[in-house]
């Protein structure tokens, strides 16, 4: 991908979802293979993939498979293997986390850094490309200022940089969370998370007062930078991440469809600019986030630290407000829509808030109109006497639209190229030439005798329009010029078989003609990491992950949290989120307050959800928060999966 052109990235759990979201606009798509990828439930055959990736190519979109686990030595033989199958099946890109595969014998494929190398740094960022990375994602706690000094710092001709721009957030810095791995033995950097950070927690300060009760705290909201996508281009981003490779069908094709649609009129905008891929996508009904599920929507640091980044009330999706309840009955309610005209589906989920602000859900069976418009009288699922606090005056919202999600099951999106078509006619009889908006061509000819038409007012006309049935293709007729020194009669079947032998051309030139992405090579002599000392915080879990660090100038190696050597407290997460600020606690926030300056102190704060406790530290000078805790006795007792320790000394490890 050249510097200049913009690449919108999509998830896909599935082979299917890639293609649509191929369909629906995508310049690119990643997807895990069957093994290796940060996702443990969303993995794909290889055969899978590689239909994914012969349907993505004819639009010249490129397909990035995930091997972003981190690897014990066994795996690295396996994961050799499999990344060599991958690129046999034509993938475009690898998206790794583990350095340890930059040490073994690869294929020639591009390598790009996953999310879970931690990305916040310029230094961290040169360091990765000289290593012989092309493309980085950088994390998503970063502002515009710190994108642009990290654009800044390394070879755009090199290296493309990667932003996420919608999606769930992980609370903490990618790669640095093992409260997963801690208590449950479950790790994150091995693609099985057990999402603590959506628990809810009580909050106690240092006196053991409770701050919070029942509180998500380390919930965020969902990510959305739709109004932030030109000042993210300008930041020195080409590369724009739909986090997803969880999500069902209609989340892809509608988040794919917003953002290809954004990113269409900022291309119509600015001519120095150009897609990545080609071809013109259509959709046949009109994108909204809000209809998937989501837990509202945060820009989160881009813009600078806000308040309201965080969903503390529920990780549920609290959709959007349709009404108010006007009467609760034995068996049914009532309600009165905000807009008169909405319409309430059979199917539709409803929730609202009780009084402890927990989100219950009201799934509908039957919805009726009510008489006046505007009130509906709705039958649940569940019996009446289930939901708690549903009385006169609550406002309820809908988080699941029937009819949506029926437009979505549907075909809802194509995708065509535009083409040039020109018939001449040649000694032999007809050739056709097709030429496509990338400057692709083909050709094919006909031998045939000259006939001519009945109706030589017609023929012309009757020709442009046989030649024109581009249906069944990936391709749109822009203009179909007849270079004819005299009118032709073709029959209509001779007119379709000549077509679909130039549209073969065309195919097979525009295959011909996509490149593979190629491999960086790392600079020689060996770029030196930024640090000597590396903690359990670097994730190396393998031989060669060591030998990589060693190489590159590293003196003291710790191994990954998961080889269970740090049995003491230590930072599980670490995160530029800040419960004391989000709880208007933050001794920043109370500077210059009368009566309050100096009395607030960044002291530790207790998590504790059931049995699990876990304290809150705050390092106010980088303004970042570490959740400290230990592994549990079972997990440690339980068969650790590597057997490493390569370290000399103990280096120093998060904070105490």
């Amino acid at each position: 991908m050249l510097p200049h052109q913009l690449e919108l990235l999509s998830p896909a759990r599935t082979a299917d979802i890639g293609i649509e979201a191929i369909q629906h606009g995508a310049d690119a798509v990643y997807i895990g293979g069957p093994s290796f990828g940060a996702r443990s439930t969303a993995d794909n055959s290889v055969q899978d993939i590689a239909r994914l990736v012969q349907h993505a190519h004819r639009f010249h979109s490129r397909i990035f498979v995930t091997l972003n686990t981190i690897l014990r030595d066994d795996e690295l033989e396996p994961a050799r293997k499999l990344a060599w199958q991958l690129y046999d099946a034509g993938v475009d890109a690898l998206i790794i986390q583990d350095m340890g595969l930059l040490e073994i014998d690869l294929p020639p494929i591009q390598l790009h850094a996953s999310t879970q190398t931690d990305i916040r740094t310029p230094e961290k960022a040169r360091f990765l490309q000289d290593a012989g990375l092309s493309q980085i994602v950088l994390a998503r706690e970063l502002t515009l200022p710190q994108i642009a000094a990290i654009r800044d710092a390394v070879d755009l001709d090199r290296t493309i940089l990667e932003f996420f721009v919608h999606g769930a957030l992980c609370v903490a810095y990618s790669g640095q969370c093992y409260i997963s791995h801690a208590h449950t033995g479950r790790s994150a950097n091995r693609g099985d998370c057990s999402q603590a950070c959506r628990l809810p927690y009580e909050v106690k300060d240092s006196a053991g007062r409770i701050v919070a009760h029942d509180k998500h705290v380390l919930s965020m909201k969902d990510n959305n930078q739709s109004d932030n996508l030109r000042a993210l281009i300008d930041a020195g981003c080409r590369s724009f991440k739909i986090e997803g490779r969880y999500k069902d069908m209609a989340y892809v094709k509608n988040i794919t469809a917003h953002y290809r649609r954004l990113f269409d009129e900022i291309l119509n905008e600015r001519p120095e600019l150009a897609p990545a891929s080609h071809g013109k996508t259509t959709f046949s009904f009109t994108p909204d986030p809000d209809q998937n599920f989501n837990r509202e929507f945060t820009d989160y640091f881009v813009q600078g630290r806000k308040e309201d980044i965080g969903a503390f009330d529920t990780p549920k999706n609290p959709g959007q407000p349709i009404g108010w309840v006007h009467k609760v009955a034995p068996d049914h309610l009532e309600i009165s829509t905000d807009d008169p005209a909405a319409v309430i589906h059979n199917g539709d989920g409803l929730c609202y808030y009780d009084l402890q602000k927990e989100l219950v859900g009201l799934q509908i069976n039957r919805a009726e109109p009510a008489g006046q418009k505007g009130h509906w009288k709705l039958w649940p699922k569940d019996p009446m006497a289930g939901f708690k606090d549903l009385r006169k005056g609550v406002q309820v919202n809908r988080n699941r639209d029937m009819s949506w999600v029926r437009t979505l099951e549907k075909k809802s999106a194509e995708r065509r190229m535009g083409v040039w078509m020109k018939l001449s006619e040649t000694p032999d009889g007809l050739q056709l030439s097709l030429t496509d908006e990338a400057g692709f061509a083909g050709s094919a000819q006909l031998a045939t005798e000259w006939q001519a038409p009945k109706d030589t007012v017609s023929a012309a006309a009757k020709l442009e329009q046989q030649l024109a049935k581009l249906g069944d293709t990936v391709f749109e007729p822009l203009q179909v010029q007849l270079d004819l020194p005299r009118p032709w009669f073709v029959p209509p079947s001779q007119i379709n078989a000549l077509r679909r032998e130039a549209v073969a051309a065309l195919e097979a030139a525009r295959a011909a003609g996509l490149e593979r992405l190629p491999r960086a090579k790392p600079v020689d002599p060996p770029a030196p990491y930024p640090e000597d000392t590396l903690s359990y915080l670097a994730n190396v879990f393998n031989d060669k992950a060591r030998q990589f660090y060693a190489k590159h100038g590293v003196k003291v190696i710790a191994a990954a949290y998961e080889a269970h050597e740090e049995e003491g407290e230590v930072s599980l997460m670490i995160t530029k989120h800040c419960v004391r600020f989000s709880l208007s606690l933050c001794p920043k926030q109370a500077k210059g307050v009368t009566g309050v300056q100096g009395t607030i102190r960044a002291e530790p704060l207790q998590l504790i959800n059931g049995k699990e406790k876990l304290t809150l530290r705050f390092d106010c000078k980088p303004c970042e928060m570490h959740v400290v805790g230990k592994i549990k006795r079972s997990v440690l007792n339980a068969t650790p999966e590597a057997q490493i320790k390569f370290y000399k000394t103990r280096p120093v490890t998060g904070m105490h």
